[in-house]
């Protein structure tokens, strides 16, 4: 969605960059990365899933979906976490986050950027059953809360299906696990031939997949057959953006 209008205007007032994020979303990994990699000083609004603070008019006000992140720069408000790491990397080019002079390279980085959006309602299935799933069940008030905010018919099946008493169905889990099996295949095929998603620079590509790998690590994914990914993933996790964006406000967990 990129850069939207939001309903709360105290968001258009703000000066600087301004970053609505929750400290375990892969979402908002992502974004302080991109954050991190720039060097760049940030204000942090820090929004408590697990406590439902973005469950409310002020929020929605500013995401209409109610999720994280959101980055406002200068009063311009930028949601998708995709999009707002895209923003970050042409308004602040150096240093660059794409291949330089490359444009087969820089075409691979958008197509994993696109894939890992495609894809993160697999992510969220995969992470609410086996980790997070009950402790973010919502009771019947909170439902009929979310409802009256809610207008996006994918998240508000989803979150029933939830908080259901048998939770989310096999055939959803089941089908969410045969995809990411299948991406990081083939992410694990990509790296056998380079040290990196997108050639020999660390990208954009690198700093959209890793949050993915690690909210799916902490839920138990199989990541053991996957040599590459495996020396990938350390090669990502001994930068300083992944301990100042990931392991500083997850207390390495």
């Amino acid at each position: 969605m990129g850069i939207i209008t939001p309903r709360n205007k105290a968001v258009t007032e703000y000066s600087g960059l301004h970053l609505y994020h929750f400290s375990q979303s892969n979402c908002s990994m992502r974004v302080r990365m991109t954050l991190e990699e720039k060097r760049l000083e940030w204000t942090s609004h820090h929004v408590h899933l697990h406590k439902g603070e973005n469950v409310t008019p002020e929020y929605f006000g500013i995401h209409p979906k109610g999720l994280v992140p959101a980055l406002v720069h200068d009063g311009v408000l930028i949601i998708e976490s995709t999009d707002i790491i895209d923003y970050l990397d042409r308004q602040f080019p150096d240093p660059p986050l794409r291949p330089p002079g490359d444009t087969g390279r820089a075409d691979a980085v958008e197509r994993w950027m696109r894939a890992a959006a495609d894809n993160h309602i697999h992510v969220k299935t995969y992470m609410f059953a086996h980790r997070i799933g009950g402790a973010m069940a919502k009771s019947d008030a909170e439902l009929s809360v979310y409802r009256e905010l809610q207008d996006n018919d994918e998240l508000l099946q989803f979150h029933e299906e939830n908080s259901s008493p048998e939770g989310l169905s096999r055939a959803r889990v089941s089908g969410s696990t045969q995809v990411l099996a299948d991406c990081f295949a083939d992410i694990d095929q990509a790296l056998d031939e380079r040290p990196w998603l997108a050639g020999d620079v660390f990208s954009l590509a690198d700093i959209t997949w890793i949050p993915l790998h690690v909210s799916l690590d902490k839920a138990g994914f199989p990541f053991h057959r996957y040599a590459n990914v495996a020396r990938w993933k350390d090669a990502v996790h001994a930068r300083p953006s992944f301990s100042r964006a990931v392991l500083d406000w997850t207390g390495g967990a």
